[in-house]
């Protein structure tokens, strides 16, 4: 039984077994079920904030014409971004980004690479293909102390083959160096890196992976996508559900997407810049726990 996503129980007459993605977490006897349910989940997962993001509108006529669709058909594609902090097997924040287009005239002009285990890893200018992005701020932690430097944020790209790049910027669009500067972990020397999670496994096809294109099958004229990854964070010890990447700690978060069809990019965030700039924090949203 699914009790939700990722998370499973499988019971018998005797025994109930919890199980997360690749890993049984938990087994106990049925009649210890319940109170085990209720310990596992509050660690395995605590928060659920979901984001529906919005096209930017201020050339969507000019991208329909070039693209030979309608305004309506644009206006009609679904994207959604929902973030969870996971703490189980390790804290980190999961980002799932749902991607709905509504015909398949619209499916077969998006640039949606297949994914390609051998191109995991860093790389830049991903902007420049079909990116999922998010971008974090908050105050900063400086020799263990918190400060209230709001300035610097963090940037999250990650392509749907498998190549990501995890950015730190120190103010608004500084360094202004392209390709921008790597978000390091502590060591200073190790570039942060992302875990995906519902990569597919080797020979799969579209009906078996959320990675691929697949028809809704509550939407039959409709095409789903589905990503999801990890970035692993710090729990603050002397603060209450206050969690880190790096030494930024999440206070702000705007999860955003650019769909590349054909030639053209369509930008997607909760709210948009005029023009559209994701960099932009006036339109970030609150980390709300």
């Amino acid at each position: 039984m699914q009790l939700a996503r990722g998370f499973y129980i499988v019971y018998s007459h005797r025994f109930a077994c919890f199980i997360i993605p690749n890993r049984i977490i938990n087994i106990v006897p049925v009649e210890h079920a319940l109170i085990s349910l209720i310990i596992i989940f509050k660690s395995y997962q605590i928060m659920n904030q979901t984001f529906d993001l919005h096209i930017a509108n201020e050339t969507i006529a000019s991208d329909a014409q070039q693209l030979g669709v309608t305004v309506d058909d644009l206006k009609r594609i679904c994207v959604q971004v929902s973030a969870h902090i996971v703490k189980y097997p390790k804290v980190c924040l999961q980002l799932t980004y749902h991607i709905t287009l509504p015909n398949q005239m619209l499916a077969d002009k998006l640039d949606w690479p297949t994914w390609q285990p051998e191109r995991v890893g860093f790389a830049d200018y991903l902007w420049e293909e079909t990116c999922l992005e998010c971008f974090i701020t908050g105050n900063t932690i400086n020799s263990n102390t918190v400060t209230n430097d709001t300035t610097s944020y963090v940037e999250i790209n990650a392509n749907p083959d498998g190549r990501y790049a995890l950015y730190q910027f120190e103010s608004y669009r500084n360094p202004a160096t392209l390709p921008p500067s790597p978000l390091y972990q502590a060591d200073g020397h190790t570039r942060a890196s992302i875990e995906w999670i519902n990569k597919p496994k080797p020979h799969s096809t579209s009906a078996n992976t959320h990675l691929l294109r697949a028809p809704d099958p509550l939407k039959p004229n409709s095409y789903k996508y589905e990503l999801s990854f990890n970035v692993s964070l710090t729990q603050l010890s002397d603060t209450h559900l206050k969690y880190a990447i790096n030494n930024t700690i999440i206070e702000q978060i705007h999860p955003c997407v650019i769909l590349w069809l054909d030639k053209t990019p369509l930008y997607y965030a909760t709210s948009h810049a005029s023009p559209p700039d994701f960099h932009n924090r006036q339109y970030w949203s609150r980390f709300e726990l």
